[in-house]
């Protein structure tokens, strides 16, 4: 009787735990799973990044821009694999060059911007009063103003600039998003019981914010990081296009389908900005595709609790 009891009681441990409710790993995982286009995405976005970038090692970039009127609007063929630019440049080599100095400043901007809209989301959150008032006059501020405007003016009036200020430019301006978002959530995790239960036991406030609420908050930091991700590399990429991206002497995707505006290179000369067209538009749909599954994740563990 006792070895039944037992074999029951070991029945409803076991039970239990596979009941529990799975981990946020397992959750993108299972997301991933049911949405195959997702999956798809998310390895053709690491295996094509993984591929620009080390196949951008192999290229010298000044020896790529050397302007060649030889070989002007030359051809897909032998000597180039997808045609040269009116400069005689290759174009394979432009966009290899031109995606990895994308993903590069949209990766960076991300970061750099992900970091200040969060400490200062978090802490605008959690402390509220005068210093969420302050913080809130300064976003208000930012928010009102025409941001792409503005970054065109500062590009504009930087007699020399070279990537590195490009991005600390987008980044000036680009953190308020991020950080107003935190700051919502923020407000509402620093109410909850186990806030104030820290509070009381006096741990201090850096660490209630930055290991307790932050991690309650990572979801949802992740979907924002990486829709942020996809629309920063859209906007490099409509900066280059209208001439206030990257110098010229610089690869860019935004560049190449700028080419487009003459209307013959678009009739009669496809191979100089479609390529660039494309990459982009694929570029684009797989992170947005990733970021719907990571959302969708989110949103589910968030139901879980």
């Amino acid at each position: 009787m006792t070895k039944t009891l037992e074999f029951k009681n070991t029945g409803n441990l076991e039970n239990e735990v596979n009941s529990s409710p799975p981990t946020g790993f397992q959750v993108l995982v299972r997301e991933f799973k049911k949405d195959k286009l997702a999956m798809f995405s998310l390895f053709a976005l690491v295996l094509g990044i993984l591929g620009i970038y080390i196949a951008a090692m192999f290229i010298d970039q000044e020896a790529l821009m050397k302007v060649s009127l030889r070989d002007k609007f030359g051809e897909p063929g032998e000597k180039f694999f997808l045609g040269a630019d009116q400069g005689g440049r290759s174009i394979i080599g432009q966009l290899i060059i031109g995606a990895r100095n994308s993903i590069t400043i949209a990766l960076s901007v991300t970061i750099i911007t992900g970091i200040m809209g969060v400490a200062i989301g978090l802490i605008t959150g959690y402390f509220g009063g005068l210093i969420d008032n302050i913080f809130m006059r300064i976003i208000d501020f930012f928010i009102t103003i025409p941001t792409l405007m503005i970054i065109i003016v500062f590009v504009t009036i930087i007699p020399k600039y070279t990537i590195t200020s490009f991005v600390l430019i987008m980044s000036a301006f680009l953190w308020v998003g991020t950080a107003r978002l935190v700051r919502s959530k923020s407000l509402t995790e620093s109410r909850r019981d186990y806030v104030n239960a820290s509070k009381t036991m006096g741990t201090r406030d850096a660490t209630i914010i930055f290991k307790e609420i932050m991690p309650n908050l990572s979801s949802i930091l992740i979907v924002e990081l990486t829709l942020s991700f996809a629309g920063n590399v859209g906007l490099e990429t409509g900066l280059s296009y209208l001439g206030f991206g990257l110098p010229q002497t610089v690869p860019s995707l935004g560049t190449l389908v700028s080419y487009a505006n003459n209307p013959l290179i678009l009739e009669d000369k496809w191979w100089v900005w479609l390529p660039a067209s494309l990459l982009i538009l694929v570029l684009m749909l797989a992170i947005n595709y990733v970021g719907q599954a990571i959302r969708r994740s989110a949103d589910a563990r968030q139901r879980q609790g």
